[in-house]
């Protein structure tokens, strides 16, 4: 049967005052929080997502209940520890956009989402951690957050369950890409300077302020009042069943419907770029299948590739934050590689010497190849940039960067070669001026490494 589109996040956001909690009360908001609390003893809601297989929706795709046990509980008679929920709402791998949509648009089942997660780990405070630069995102969580408290949504004795005592605050973060990364944005969270952690400790033992923290995407607790209200039956009949519900996809690039589209998790990719993007009017080359860290699919021999977590790891890929961009076959691929990499040497936070240097170096390489000066050898010093950098460094920031390198390498090399051996792009002309007027003695010069 074919995939429809299945709107829940998504459903109200072209209508008018979406974003405001009168609107979501008249959808039966916040019924689902009430029903987690009052139906719900903790430990059993913690097994209720554990068995809905609810997987992350910011990159990993850890399972969100999973995540949850493993925070520690008070023994009989100890002291009550403080413990923390941070949403992350950071949202910053290019080609991803589908937090702003529901930020901005829908973002009270967030607010509800927060609740039930809450009160199943016993957490009383909650941090939403959104990006700097999503200035309409930021003004509606916090009308949003206000709203709650207004309605008593937030604060003490929450749907009359003395002691069940919820807090709200909305941090924003400077703008770093690293802060995606849920040990950095517990360190910006803190007040210092955005750099990742040493694991383990993992957060849920030792997170912020060095107190046991959840850190879940705002879309991934987003879910939960769905699941909640209609049951593990009805989120297990989308999608998978190792990747069970639905995913909201950023379908961006040559695609004539670009967008969100929320979809289960069984499409594929020829029918989310066909079917719901409009297709193209040129032939496809590639696609970047979950952001632009993962690695590259090569059309039209990957377009039945189901887009799910197990699918995509088949292809030596992944669904990370399900940002789709789509290339035909006008584009470069070492001109695409390197606008990658100008962004990643930029993002480095510096700490660890294989990303700051390693991103630096390959953005130079690809530079010069794209501009006619490559040299033989250069695709192979690009692959051996990444073998001393992934799996290297404190993040995956390393892989970050690595894995497109080896991927496009993989997919594209002749297009690597190619540049190399005709001194110019050859889609492009870049390089063929730059060659003619200062020929191999320049080259020789740009080329020291």
């Amino acid at each position: 049967m074919p995939v429809k589109l299945t709107p829940c996040l998504t459903e109200f956001v072209k209508e008018k005052d979406s974003h405001t909690i009168d609107f979501y009360l008249s959808k039966g908001g916040y019924e689902a929080a009430r029903k987690a609390v009052n139906e719900f003893e903790p430990a059993k809601l913690i097994q209720f997502v554990k068995d809905s297989n609810l997987r992350g929706r910011g990159g990993a795709g850890f399972p969100a209940g999973m995540k949850w046990s493993f925070v520690p509980q008070p023994k009989p008679g100890e002291p009550k520890k403080p413990k923390f929920l941070v949403l992350n709402a950071d949202e910053s791998e290019p080609g991803t956009f589908k937090d702003r949509l529901v930020m901005e648009y829908y973002p009270h089942p967030i607010f509800e989402g927060a609740l039930i997660a809450c009160w199943a780990v016993g957490i009383e405070t909650v941090y939403i951690y959104i990006r700097g630069e999503m200035p309409q995102g930021y003004k509606r969580l916090v009308q949003g957050v206000n709203e709650a408290y207004d309605k008593g949504f937030f604060g003490k004795d929450l749907f009359g369950k003395k002691g069940f005592n919820v807090d709200c605050t909305i941090h924003r973060g400077g703008g770093a890409y690293i802060c995606g990364e849920e040990t950095s944005l517990l360190s910006s969270l803190e007040g210092n300077r955005g750099y990742p952690k040493l694991k383990p400790p993992f957060p849920a033992i030792s997170g912020a302020f060095g107190l046991p923290t959840v850190v879940n995407n705002v879309v991934t607790v987003a879910y939960l009042p769905y699941i909640v209200k209609n049951g593990i039956d009805w989120w297990k009949s989308f999608g998978t069943p190792k990747s069970t519900g639905l995913m909201p996809y950023s379908l961006s690039g040559h695609v004539k419907k670009p967008g969100v589209y929320e979809l289960p998790l069984n499409v594929t990719l020829k029918e989310l770029i066909n079917d719901f993007g409009g297709g193209w009017d040129k032939k496809l080359k590639a696609v970047i299948p979950g952001g632009s860290s993962s690695k590259v699919l090569r059309m039209p021999e990957d377009e039945d590739v189901m887009m799910d977590f197990d699918g995509l790891a088949s292809r030596g890929s992944m669904l990370g934050s399900a940002a789709v961009i789509v290339m035909d076959e006008t584009t470069c691929m070492v001109d695409a590689l390197w606008n990658l990499l100008r962004f990643y040497h930029h993002e480095s936070c510096g700490q660890c010497t294989p990303c700051r240097e390693g991103s630096g170096w390959a953005e130079k390489i690809l530079h010069r190849i794209e501009h006619g000066e490559g040299q033989p050898g250069d695709v192979d010093l690009l692959l051996s940039i990444c073998d001393r950098a992934i799996g290297r460094t404190i993040c995956v920031f390393a892989e970050a960067f690595g894995w497109p390198i080896q991927s496009y390498v993989a997919k594209f090399r002749d297009e690597f070669e190619q540049h190399i051996r005709e001194r110019r792009c050859p889609l492009t002309g870049k390089g063929a001026d730059h060659y003619a007027k200062h020929g191999p003695k320049k080259l020789a010069m740009a080329g020291g490494h």
